[in-house]
């Protein structure tokens, strides 16, 4: 007598990831990579842009949950590019964090109180962002 082995089907997973799409605008290629690699390390899937406008571009080509953002940007700086982000994307008004080592100067600061978005000083540690990202999609 011949034993047949037993046909299991695999048991699902109660693990479920959510994966949240992010996209980094720094030019900054340093910080975006130690930025993206913090972020991939947590589930958040990252996507980079190095100026404005090709940032711009993805927010046309893609969707995502929050977006990262330097203030002062080639190309088209951080202010006119969350216009312009947000005309294509309403939904993206409160899902700004921008970072910036120039918070202090007047017409920024003006930006940054004006619109209510979260912002970081540049430097900052690596956690208090993810931390600021975690409670923006909460």
């Amino acid at each position: 007598m011949v034993m047949e082995p037993e046909s299991k089907v695999p048991e699902e997973s109660s693990q479920s990831f959510d994966f949240k799409a992010v996209l980094l605008v720094d030019d900054d290629r340093q910080l975006a990579s130690t930025l993206q690699w913090s972020l991939a390390d947590r589930n958040y899937l990252v996507d980079v842009a190095f100026d404005g406008q090709d940032g711009l571009t993805k927010v046309k080509e893609n969707q995502y949950d929050a977006i990262i953002c330097d203030v002062m940007l080639p190309k088209l700086r951080g202010d006119q590019f969350y216009k312009e982000a947000i005309a294509v994307h309403p939904r993206l008004t409160d899902r700004f964090i921008f970072i910036t080592g120039y918070a202090a100067d007047p017409q920024i600061n003006l930006f940054l109180c004006k619109n209510g978005s979260k912002y970081l000083m540049k430097p900052f540690p690596v956690q208090k962002l993810i931390d600021c990202l975690q409670q923006l999609l909460s």
